[in-house]
């Protein structure tokens, strides 16, 4: 059997940040995402008769530079499983690099229930959960929609997400803000090890996601908009203070991104709901509701002449199609 998986990218608003075990991506803490709708990967596997894999991204054919990473996932996926089948793999990625966002989240999992269903493995969510895990650590949580806890674990069977709220009635949507859509000077891998290594404030980093999380998924069964958001905004700032005050100290931050951040600022002092979570760039990412969604995009439009917004709201886990 040969379908099309679809999967969308998700946003940590408890952000993870360093890995114990590089092979495996199992990382220090626990950590909690919301699946969005905006952007996603559409990916098909079909079994050939040939002696190494092909894989077609957006219709073009990647060169064996490009397509490693894949490559070595696949090599990955049949180790695990004992079959010796090659694949031409087909994703057509619907993530813009100008959206600002990851589309390694989005595009692991797609694979991942793609592979699923064509050799028939009859996964789980939670054993498809753990296989995109080894293609992305994020992408552990894009199997499911709405609100999703991806548990650290302590070995390749005990790290996978799972889901909080798969369908959350609640008010919240997100506005991207992209202010630089060029690739990092440092790494996300590399960002991790240097202040994993280097930050003194790495052991109550451990400390404060545990908190956090707890929190937080108190506030969700609440539903309780405005400490989502602090809690969010609380953890990214307290993720990029890693990056400060590892050393040599680093920065994801431009001068926008903190432009930025004033002007969230200023429109919780005028009463409209915004708060911020920045992952590994600097691109800006503002948790809103649907009535101030609107006026916030607005004033950050006026303020900034030259970013691009993107609006995404709730979305699902893996589909079929």
């Amino acid at each position: 059997m040969t379908r099309t998986a679809r999967a969308y990218t998700n946003i940590a608003l408890i952000k993870y940040w360093g890995k114990k075990d590089k092979q495996l991506k199992l990382p220090y803490t626990n950590s909690l995402s919301l699946t969005l709708d905006r952007f996603y990967t559409d990916t098909k596997a079909t079994i050939i008769d040939a002696d190494k894999d092909i894989v077609y991204l957006n219709k073009q054919l990647l060169d064996e530079t490009k397509n490693k990473r894949i490559i070595n996932y696949l090599q990955t996926i049949r180790d695990f499983y004992g079959f010796s089948d090659h694949f031409q793999i087909d994703s057509i990625n619907h993530v813009p690099t100008s959206a600002g966002f990851a589309s390694s989240a989005s595009g692991f999992a797609a694979l991942a229930a793609a592979i699923n269903e064509t050799k028939q493995l009859g996964l789980t969510r939670q054993e498809l959960s753990i296989l995109a895990r080894n293609g992305s650590g994020s992408a552990s949580r894009s199997i499911y929609g709405g609100f999703v806890e991806w548990q650290a674990g302590f070995d390749n069977a005990s790290s996978f997400a799972v889901p909080i709220d798969e369908n959350p009635q609640i008010d919240l949507s997100l506005l991207s803000v992209v202010i630089n859509k060029h690739s990092k000077k440092v790494s996300s891998t590399v960002g991790m090890e240097n202040s994993v290594k280097t930050s003194p404030f790495y052991p109550n980093w451990v400390t404060l996601v545990s908190s956090e999380i707890k929190e937080i998924k108190q506030a969700i069964a609440k539903k309780d908009l405005q400490k989502i958001g602090e809690i969010s905004e609380h953890n990214a700032m307290s993720m990029h203070a890693l990056t400060l005050s590892a050393n040599p100290s680093f920065t994801y931050f431009a001068p926008q991104t903190i432009k930025i951040m004033q002007l969230i600022q200023e429109l919780r002092q005028k009463g409209i709901f915004a708060y911020a979570t920045i992952d590994a760039g600097p691109n800006v990412k503002i948790i809103c509701t649907k009535e101030s969604i609107t006026k916030v995009q607005e004033y950050i439009e006026q303020q900034l002449s030259d970013v691009t917004c993107v609006v995404a709201n709730i979305g699902p886990g893996i589909q079929y199609i």
